[in-house]
């Protein structure tokens, strides 16, 4: 079967260890391992992930191209690349025009880039990537590393997909982390991609089934948000699931390339 993961991080070797050893404070928790290309590449060969989706957030708009630099710069076939960005950055409708010929979606982080996702200072960027059919990562609903107050909520995610219905959005941790509850009332069934990332694993059977249920398998895609999460465990839990195989192999690789048009 093949598998593809919707959702990872990773850093240039020069800075890894400050942001391994920033994020684990800051998250109060321990990373797989070292946030680099080829420890990302050996989970993947041990999970049988063919592809994985390389996700950067920039949490000030002065670092989006230099990260973006980075980024192009990797050549490994296996990584389909998911550019920074930033809101509120000046002359962002040049850099989308670089990311449309060197990725495929960009990575928005509403707690570290300080904004809420229905600002109206970012629909003239939301608008851009409608245009241009980039689909955006949203980091959803609670952030660890937060004071608790939600900037990606599912009331404030249904305002841009109501606003700009052809933007391809994907909605990171089952449509919101640690509020699946809402997200089942409010966001399930919207125009939008859920991925698994963080959350499967640690929901209630009854609340997952009635997310897959409501929202369908149409629309979820699997991601292990490596370096925190592991690639292995997430993909063996999806394959133990009491679903059919059709909505396995979904969930693991069709959704996504269908939303990238990779193969």
């Amino acid at each position: 079967m093949d598998i593809i993961d919707a959702h990872n991080h990773i850093w240039p070797e020069k800075v890894a260890c400050k942001a391994r050893n920033y994020l684990e404070k800051i998250f109060n928790y321990k990373m797989m391992a070292l946030p680099v290309a080829d420890n990302l590449l050996a989970y993947m060969d041990k999970a049988g992930i063919s592809k994985s989706v390389i996700s950067s957030v920039a949490s000030h708009t002065e670092q989006v191209i230099p990260i973006n630099n980075w980024l192009f710069s990797l050549k490994e076939e296996r990584f389909v690349l998911f550019a920074s960005m930033h809101p509120f950055l000046e002359g962002f409708k040049e850099e989308l025009k670089r990311i449309k010929d060197n990725a495929s979606g960009i990575k928005l982080q509403p707690e570290f880039q300080n904004f809420y996702v229905d600002d109206e200072r970012a629909f003239a960027l939301y608008e851009e990537l409608e245009k241009f059919r980039i689909p955006v990562l949203f980091h959803c609903g609670a952030e660890l590393s937060s004071t608790g107050e939600i900037r990606s909520s599912p009331e404030r995610i249904i305002k841009i997909l109501e606003k700009f219905s052809e933007l391809k959005v994907i909605g990171a941790h089952m449509g919101g982390f640690l509020i699946w509850k809402e997200v089942l009332e409010k966001l399930a069934g919207k125009n939008l991609y859920f991925d698994t990332s963080d959350s499967i694993r640690v929901m209630k059977r009854e609340l997952l089934d009635k997310l897959f249920n409501k929202h369908t398998f149409d629309k979820i895609v699997y991601g292990s948000d490596f370096p925190f999460g592991n690639p292995e465990k997430e993909v063996d839990f999806i394959k133990s699931l009491n679903i059919s195989e059709e909505n396995k192999r979904k969930i693991l690789s069709f959704n996504i390339k269908s939303l990238l048009n990779i193969s």
